[in-house]
């Protein structure tokens, strides 16, 4: 009987109603189990709108992610909450594949050309999407791709102001000149797509890169040496 007090005593107390970590490791796998559902609305979202168009409605998407709307409300207060998830994925995406094309060459120009070029093929793989994340935003909600534009300019210019360092030159006006480029190129992929893209992706792509290029290595080209230096 001891014996059978001793091994009772030592087991944990099991109070009705007791915040344990038994509990707290359920909430960790609710907590997983809907991070990963918001991640299965999002692309059942994203696939919706390439079927559908950017004019998707909820009655789509729950559709595509075969469930209802209530269902969707459950993970997501509104469309507004939804439409900001979709945006981060699309945002995400985008970065990782520009920085891999920035990543790809150590030439100045072959990096703005890589990079304009792969923002553009992914607009052309993926035009609704881009549509959706640009024109279906809510009045009271930040436009995403000026935020993404934002990152990738800051990118761009932090590698402005080390090709203008090596070539000995002041860096001041990196920030600037990455964000004009960003401008431009989003500019000129927004009027192409409205327009039904009038030209081949290559060729906006080879327009671009010789227009910002033009401009660029008149500044990122070593600083000429004066006949006192010399």
């Amino acid at each position: 009987m001891k014996a059978e007090a001793v091994r009772r005593s030592s087991q944990p107390l099991r109070v009705p109603g007791n915040v344990t970590q038994p509990r707290d490791r359920r909430d960790s796998r609710w907590d997983e189990h809907r991070r990963a559902r918001r991640e299965q609305l999002v692309q059942a979202t994203l696939s919706a709108v390439g079927r559908h168009g950017a004019g998707v409605g909820m009655d789509e998407i729950a559709a595509a992610a075969g469930t209802s709307k209530t269902v969707v409300y459950r993970h997501f207060a509104d469309r507004s909450q939804l439409y900001l998830a979709v945006c981060t994925e699309v945002a995400e995406r985008l970065l990782a594949q520009l920085r891999t094309a920035i990543a790809s060459s150590e030439h100045p120009r072959a990096m703005t050309a890589a990079a304009i070029g792969t923002y553009l093929a992914f607009l052309e793989a993926e035009p609704e999407v881009y549509r959706f994340v640009v024109s279906q935003h809510p009045a009271d909600v930040a436009d995403p791709i000026a935020n993404l534009a934002d990152l990738v300019g800051d990118q761009a210019a932090a590698l402005m102001a080390l090709a203008l360092e090596q070539a000995g030159r002041d860096p001041a006006a990196a920030g600037a000149w990455g964000h004009g480029l960003v401008g431009l190129v989003r500019s000129a992929a927004d009027w192409w797509l409205r327009a039904e893209r009038p030209m081949l992706r290559t060729e906006l792509a080879a327009h671009l890169t010789d227009l910002a290029w033009a401009g660029l290595s008149g500044v990122v080209a070593p600083a000429p040496i004066s006949l006192e230096e010399s």
